[in-house]
């Protein structure tokens, strides 16, 4: 996987240079420098502050299929949804389903 690539189509997709993921992620210019021209390989950390910056884990980072971005509403859902029980899980699936 070339990690430089798939930043760059990550910043792509939100719109942003390097220089605002600098910015809005803490990671100095320097460290996204030297991945994006000398190709280094990131930390885990470095890499999870980027992904968290760009609402993605790491897990949908290395992901080859398609991103779904973990927006703040759906992070609520989900983080209701698994404490619910399997009965109840159904239930609003199916309600979801007559909604659709």
């Amino acid at each position: 996987m070339d990690i430089s690539n798939k930043l760059q189509n990550l910043l792509n997709k939100q719109g942003w240079t390097r220089y605002k993921l600098a910015k809005q992620s803490g990671v100095p210019e320097s460290t996204l420098t030297n991945i994006f021209y000398r190709g280094t390989t990131p930390t885990i950390s470095t890499l999870e502050e980027i992904c968290k910056t760009l609402n993605i884990t790491l897990s949908q980072f290395f992901a080859e299929d398609n991103l779904i971005e973990m927006t703040d509403e759906l992070k609520e859902f989900y983080d209701v949804w698994i404490c619910l029980s399997y009965d109840k899980r159904k239930n609003i699936l199916e309600t979801m389903k007559m909604m659709k």
